[in-house]
């Protein structure tokens, strides 16, 4: 099994990114995802998760508000609005052992290469 994310890159401060995770086999057949990051120099910290039927999702307070995650039986997605130079970071996605995703990372199986998004002020 493998997930892959998409989509990071260079933006100014108030714009926007739509970040895609693909998977192989059946990574997010039954399961939840969630997406962290990592900024330089700090720990891994959990972004936004959502449940395997899409019904329930969980969010970082930080980005509550400028942050949707979001599913379809392909990939799942986490829409970036009102960037800040605090969001820079490397992106992962990973796949939960169960069906809702935990703002825990220990509860996730399989993780993704990560992707650089870069907010400038």
């Amino acid at each position: 099994v493998q997930l892959q994310a998409f989509g990071g890159g260079l933006v100014q401060a108030g714009g926007f990114l739509r970040l895609s995770c693909a998977a192989s086999g059946r990574a997010f057949s039954n399961n939840g995802v969630g997406w962290f990051r990592q900024a330089p120099g700090k720990e891994r910290s959990f972004v936004a998760g959502i449940s395997w039927r899409g019904d329930r999702t969980s969010y970082l307070d930080s980005v509550k508000g400028r942050f949707t995650i979001s599913r379809d039986n392909a990939k799942v997605y986490l829409q970036m609005n009102g960037l800040k130079p605090e969001d820079t970071a490397v992106y992962y996605c990973a796949s939960a052992k169960f069906a809702i995703a935990s703002p825990r990372s220990n509860e996730y199986v399989y993780w993704g290469r990560g992707t650089l998004v870069t907010v400038s002020s």
